[in-house]
């Protein structure tokens, strides 16, 4: 756990807590919305077919929409819980990773 606090930046043990609970909170929470933001816009799982292909690209709209939840939950909840300036910094690391780092300059 001391590299963790080192590479992260972080002063105690409480911290490490707290943003471990951010991370499982977060995670949860955008699974488990994921399935009623895509039953909002028209897309249950009933307006695909039965079949593999159906199930099968349901669940990839499924999975690519939890992305974009996860990174906005992550701020807000980061905040939430008093660690503002970690979630945020993270969440542009983690973004200019994946080639999206235009959309902080």
């Amino acid at each position: 756990m001391k590299k963790l606090k080192e590479r992260w930046g972080i002063q105690s043990n409480f911290q490490l807590v707290i943003i471990f609970i951010v991370f499982a909170i977060t995670g949860s929470l955008s699974a488990y919305l994921a399935k009623p933001v895509l039953d909002f816009i028209g897309l249950s799982r009933e307006a695909f077919p039965e079949q593999f292909f159906g199930g099968f690209f349901y669940y990839f709209l499924r999975l690519l929409l939890i992305f974009p939840i996860y990174q906005v939950l992550l701020v807000v909840i980061g905040s939430l819980f008093g660690q503002n300036k970690f979630f945020w910094d993270f969440e542009k690391k983690m973004l200019s990773r994946l080639g999206l780092g235009f959309l902080f300059q």
